[in-house]
């Protein structure tokens, strides 16, 4: 074991797009899954749009055994498929691996809260008889670790991580982290969802949400007309596995792709609003590239967090000039074109970060046409960047102080 860890499998599940095929190919050309919600009535709300997974791309019943039905939320059924279509895609059959080799690490900022809120409302409604005994799991924060890990037969290290929008990240740290420890495979990431009314009111309650009903003015991070962001559903799981395990089950005849390595990671934690003291982003981004042992000057592109507030797109964008020089690194922000997604929305940039460093292109991000000129970055906008890419930075920031980045260097 050498202990570095590749990424061999992406499974992608997001609003304009269901699959890794799917999701690029919208994603290169510039396709919005922001859209009017449709699993409710929003009228009496504030915010009306959000980055929802139509029923018509994604129907559980089509991916999933029907006794799993019953007892999971939207987010865990969406989790499930994109394990199942990950694994797929890096030609693992767990079955065939001594289970206590391959582990679990997967992040959610949400629980199952479709699932919560219909029993609560049987509780009430109806009486406690009612109430579904997969209530007592089906909501939890963990439930997406647990439930990958019984359907693959996966009994090595899992945890479950909540850091809210920098979770994705986190899963991928700690998936790294146990690569490092001797485990030869581990199934990392986030997905969430939730999207409805009980957890639409906890989205409004944030005051960060944008009130415009125009899907194309909604959600523009780092434009002169940002005026906040709007959530999401779904997200990313990863396999990653060590480097030399890769390289011998390719000796061996099994083809093994490798998209990208994951050379640094690193987390930290903002200081109270009201201390005077600055946030930490950028040290998160030198932790991680000291990890990666990278310099600024060799990262070619960053997924930025692209909060869509004004006040946190130029903190972010301090950040990366103070990093590499004002407008110096071509700077991707495809949450545009999904919503923030909870811990899935990292977890679905590093996807995409593979996916270009795969293509040597950096995708645009989507209804945004120019980054105001007073942050001082170059943010790709209107058509994919060609570019020559060799390392990636992914940055993403969890509401409540939580700061995380990650470092991809494309495989040799």
């Amino acid at each position: 074991m050498t202990g570095r860890a590749v990424v061999t499998g992406l499974g992608v599940i997001a609003p304009n797009g269901v699959g890794t095929k799917e999701y690029w190919t919208a994603l290169l050309r510039g396709s919005s899954g922001i859209r009017p919600i449709e699993r409710f009535d929003p009228s009496g709300y504030p915010s009306r749009l959000a980055g929802e997974v139509p029923e018509s791309a994604f129907s559980a019943a089509d991916h999933l055994p029907r006794r799993l039905l019953p007892q999971t939320d939207r987010v865990t059924r969406m989790a499930l498929a994109a394990t199942d279509w990950a694994l797929a895609d890096a030609a693992v059959d767990p079955a065939g691996l001594p289970d206590f080799s391959m582990g679990v690490a997967t992040a959610n900022s949400a629980g199952g809260y479709e699932f919560g809120q219909r029993e609560l409302q049987n509780l009430w409604g109806s009486g406690p008889e009612y109430v579904s005994a997969y209530q007592s799991f089906a909501w939890f924060y963990a439930v997406n670790t647990g439930q990958i890990s019984i359907r693959n037969g996966l009994r090595g290290p899992s945890a479950a991580l909540v850091t809210e929008q920098a979770g994705g990240l986190d899963a991928l740290g700690h998936a790294r982290r146990s690569i490092r420890r001797g485990t030869a495979l581990m199934v990392s990431g986030a997905v969430d969802s939730s999207l409805c009314p009980w957890g639409w009111i906890a989205h409004q309650s944030t005051g960060l949400l944008s009130t415009r009903h125009d899907p194309d003015l909604a959600y523009l991070p780092f434009s002169e007309l940002a005026c906040g962001h709007l959530p999401g559903e779904g997200g990313a799981i990863l396999v990653v596995e060590d480097a030399e395990r890769v390289r011998e089950r390719t000796a061996g005849g099994t083809a093994a792709q490798v998209y990208g390595e994951i050379a640094g990671y690193a987390a930290t934690f903002d200081p109270p609003p009201d201390s005077g003291r600055p946030d930490t982003l950028r040290r998160a981004a030198e932790l991680a590239l000291a990890d990666a042992d990278t310099e600024p000057a060799e990262v070619d592109v960053v997924f930025a967090d692209a909060a869509g507030t004004p006040a946190a797109d130029e903190a972010e964008a301090r950040t990366l000039r103070e990093l590499f020089g004002e407008r110096a690194v071509p700077v991707a922000a495809p949450k545009a074109t999904t919503g923030r997604l909870g811990s899935g929305g990292a977890a679905l940039d590093v996807a995409t970060a593979l996916l270009s460093l795969r293509d040597q292109v950096v995708p645009p991000a989507g209804p945004v046409t120019a980054a105001a000129d007073r942050y001082g970055i170059d943010l790709v906008v209107g058509t994919p960047r060609p570019a020559r890419l060799r390392t990636a930075l992914v940055l993403a920031r969890g509401h409540g102080g939580f700061n995380s980045a990650l470092v991809l260097r494309a495989p040799a």
